[in-house]
């Protein structure tokens, strides 16, 4: 069918960035699909395409200024939103014919602007052209994103996100475990609570208390997920800064009430790096704190990101860094080489920048010695019997995760087994090998 003779207006959709960008797109797709649009898989089917953008450091910039230039030639009518999206005449620039530009979170401004290109059906009625009441998923059906704020109320010399993204404002705690529950009772086995720091949930609305199938529940990070742990489902937290009540977590891991997971964007461990970088929440018994949360919790699994090579990092800090790793044994670790992401303070510190080189170094190093530290404690799996959620199922058989990986950026359980296994089903498996990142076991 050609597209221009089309009853249904339909659109293509392009998410690039992070699982908060990710979510922001299914926002949008939930409302274009509330008024009858169609969303379709390919450039030459849509009669627009829009690009959710990233904007976070310079290779995502040049990701969505190529995206947008695909979207250009496939198709020519092309909407652009997201992140990047903020600096809408360096897009321009570069794609003078983009139809409208707008900023993250403008969720409004980007359905009218699809309205201003392709007005909606005039005959649609939402109550007959239903929608799934947990919204249009960009993920597999068995896993979703659960956002509970929006922004960020830290000034780290190294993020302009608060200058793109604003200050924290968190969403109704009622709002937010409705939203859970409608997406297990549509099929999700677990949910990933993301923000741009989970454990600020409440601050800026006092932690008011709000109310949750006639019950109160207060707008604060533990309460939260000791609601969200009545849903049954797997409760997974990004982005936890440690502040001190994120030692309240850890005994409702250990009751198995939510995984026994930790993302903690940590980004150094220099006293002299971190000051410079304005990291909140940092303490120096922060190592003393680790050793405490598995005394109590033996299963847990923290997973966090590091920059090297900031300015002024010299290599003393480095060698603090390296020997806070052996201590910390971390189980899953990322790292960046810092980036001078235009906007941001730390250009202005008057530091001296490092070498790409000497970067490229310490790079090179701090994922040698944290890669040995993953291998090592992945090697301490084998012969335990563990659950396992299954993603894919290849010719080589089911792929899955365990619950100490998160999709998408964490490792795989590869099992070996002959079982009729679907995404989504649930099983108990037994480690028999792993490697840096993954492991492979056999059904208990």
């Amino acid at each position: 069918m050609n597209k221009t003779n089309s009853t249904v207006p339909r659109i293509g959709f392009v998410s690039l960035g992070c699982p908060k960008a990710l979510v922001d797109s299914e926002r949008i797709l939930t409302q274009l699909r509330t008024e009858g649009y169609q969303v379709v898989p390919t450039y030459e089917d849509a009669d627009v395409v829009v690009v959710n953008t990233c904007g976070f450091i310079d290779t995502a910039k040049a990701e969505s200024l190529d995206a947008i230039g695909e979207a250009i030639a496939e198709n020519g009518r092309v909407i652009v939103t997201g992140c990047m999206g903020v600096e809408e005449s360096a897009i321009r620039e570069v794609h003078p014919s983009v139809l409208a530009v707008t900023g993250p979170q403008q969720y409004e401004q980007v359905v009218s602007a699809v309205h201003e290109v392709v007005p909606p059906k005039q005959d649609h009625n939402p109550l007959i052209d239903l929608v799934p009441p947990q919204g249009v998923k960009l993920t597999p059906r068995h896993y979703a994103y659960l956002k509970i704020s929006e922004g960020c109320n830290h000034s780290c010399s190294f993020c302009i996100i608060p200058s793109m993204r604003g200050k924290l404002v968190s969403r109704p705690v009622g709002e937010v475990l409705s939203e859970a529950e409608r997406l297990a009772k549509a099929g999700v086995k677990e949910v990933l609570v993301i923000s741009q720091d989970t454990s600020a949930y409440g601050v800026d609305i006092k932690y008011r208390t709000g109310f949750w199938n006639g019950r109160p529940v207060k707008s604060r990070m533990t309460e939260m997920c000791e609601a969200l742990s009545e849903l049954g489902i797997w409760v997974r937290l990004h982005y936890v800064y440690p502040y001190p009540h994120v030692d309240e977590l850890i005994p409702l891991m250990a009751e198995g009430k939510i995984l026994p997971y930790l993302d903690i964007p940590f980004q150094h461990a220099s006293p002299n790096v971190l000051k410079a970088m304005k990291r909140p929440a940092f303490e120096d018994k922060t190592l003393a704190r680790i050793k405490k949360w598995r005394e109590i919790c033996p299963e847990l699994t923290i997973r966090s990101t590091f920059i090297v090579g900031f300015p002024g990092e010299t290599e003393e800090d480095f060698q603090y860094l390296l020997d806070w790793l052996t201590e910390a044994q971390l189980d899953r670790v990322g790292c960046f080489k810092y980036s001078p992401v235009e906007g941001a303070p730390a250009n202005d510190l008057g530091l001296e920048a490092i070498p790409e080189d000497v970067q490229q170094d310490r790079w090179e190093r701090f994922m040698a010695h944290q890669q040995a530290i993953s291998t090592a404690r992945l090697q301490q799996k084998i012969g335990q019997t563990i659950q396992v959620i299954i993603d894919e199922v290849d010719e080589e058989g089911p792929i899955g995760r365990s619950m100490a990986d998160a999709p998408e950026i964490d490792g795989n359980v590869y099992l070996d087994t002959d079982e009729d296994l679907k995404p989504g089903d649930m099983v108990t498996v037994v480690v028999t090998d792993a490697d840096e990142y993954d492991l492979w076991a056999q059904l208990a």
